[in-house]
């Protein structure tokens, strides 16, 4: 298990323990995380996962690939510590990963 934060727009948080392996988003989805709506079921295909990696989070994730830069074009808010979801798969190098949701999702 991997301990994840989850932030709502709003600022509720929600600390979940996600099974290594799966993605950010599948967490959020499996613990009906509100703000993060993973439209095309993590295939890098719609921007809806998008959410904002807090507390210096960015340094331990693999860099973007192509696609996923792409993706962000269609994303609402973008910021420098802008990533999809999906495309953060977990393992216990991320324990106490934070992630926000943006206010909108498109």
């Amino acid at each position: 298990m991997v301990k994840v934060t989850y932030i709502e727009a709003g600022g509720t948080e929600h600390h979940v323990d996600v099974p290594a392996g799966l993605s950010v988003m599948d967490g959020a989805k499996r613990f009906t995380i509100p703000g993060i709506d993973g439209d095309c079921g993590g295939a890098c295909a719609c921007a809806t996962c998008h959410v904002y990696v807090e507390d210096g989070g960015l340094q331990r994730l693999p860099p973007m690939e192509e696609i996923e830069h792409e993706m962000l074009d269609f994303a609402f808010d973008v910021q420098e510590n802008s990533r999809l979801s999906c495309q953060i798969k977990l393992d216990a190098s991320l324990e106490n990963l934070v992630v926000k949701c943006p206010a909108r999702q498109y």
